[in-house]
């Protein structure tokens, strides 16, 4: 299991412990207490479990072996269970907790036993809290320093994406229960309750279409990520068979990456010292990137003048 994967499966199965308790107790306190907001946050958490289920089951069917059907290999599989999880989140998550607070916006009910599902929401912080800490420092052994929302934004671990954004936006919005349920015992106005259940709805929809917008960009075909594309390229350049890069196509294929290489090559004394050199080449990018698993290499000659 390369590190990448471990990292992945790790926060995922921290993110599952967590997610299981709590939705327990969102569940067990929305019956208790009639809270429309925790019900809200009690669907969220068993929506996320599913959603890690999912990611588990993309990772098991990403390391099925080539095939005459799939060449490559099944490593794209991940893509596909991720934005069945996005789906989830938006419309499980998202849409059902928007129409469960329109519903009491309209039909307000009071909380009865408000002190339970405050303390439920705020063992839920913690237990989320961790599963979130869990997922950062994940993120932080392969992120190479960036910044959060730049590797989001260029990660191509569409899995590992999918957990942190789910533990913010579940932070995120344990952090609106806690204020509606707290507003509508001091105020004794329910509507704060089903204000809190409508923006819990509101942000997880927002958090599904941004891990929606990511993971698209990878199940049409993303390049490896930036400083991988750029270091190949200036690392095929700095051989001294090679004139220059024409054209350096990469194609991120789940954990590993696909090349397609067009380079002008110095003069060589022999076809086969031609592809000895290729063969250097592509020795030496695997052995920086072993994630290159394919690599197909073009030689060119210089424009005839």
């Amino acid at each position: 299991m390369s590190s990448s994967t471990e990292s992945s499966t790790k926060a995922i199965f921290y993110a599952l412990g967590a997610n299981g308790g709590i939705a327990l107790a969102k569940f067990a306190a929305a019956l208790f207490t009639g809270s429309g907001a925790m019900l809200a946050e009690g669907i969220h958490s068993l929506a996320d479990c599913t959603n890690q289920v999912f990611l588990l089951i993309g990772l098991k069917e990403a390391k099925k072996p080539a095939d005459v059907s799939h060449p490559m290999g099944y490593a794209r599989v991940v893509y596909f269970w991720a934005m069945m999880v996005a789906l989830l989140l938006f419309f499980v998550g998202g849409a059902f907790s928007v129409m469960k607070g329109i519903e009491h916006l309209s039909h307000p009910e009071p909380i009865s036993n408000p002190l339970v599902a405050l303390g439920v929401l705020g063992i839920s912080v913690v237990l989320e809290a961790f599963s979130l800490r869990g997922a950062m420092v994940e993120i932080r052994k392969i992120s190479h320093g960036k910044p959060f929302m730049q590797w989001f934004r260029e990660t191509r671990q569409s899995e590992l994406m999918v957990v942190a954004g789910e533990d913010i936006a579940a932070l995120a919005g344990l952090a609106l229960a806690f204020a509606a349920v707290l507003l509508t015992v001091i105020t004794g106005n329910p509507l704060w309750d089903a204000c809190g259940t409508i923006a819990v709805g509101a942000l997880l929809m927002i958090v599904a279409v941004l891990v929606i917008r990511e993971v698209k960009a990878m199940v049409t075909g993303e390049s490896a990520a930036p400083e991988v594309h750029a270091g190949i390229k200036a690392q095929i350049e700095a051989h001294p068979g090679v004139a220059n890069v024409r054209n350096l196509i990469s194609m991120q294929w789940g954990e590993q990456v696909m090349i397609a290489v067009q380079a002008v090559m110095q003069p060589q004394p022999s076809d086969v010292a031609l592809v000895d050199t290729i063969n250097q080449i592509e020795a030496q990018i695997q052995e920086r990137w072993p994630q290159v698993r394919w690599c197909f290499f073009e030689p060119d000659h210089p424009p005839r003048g």
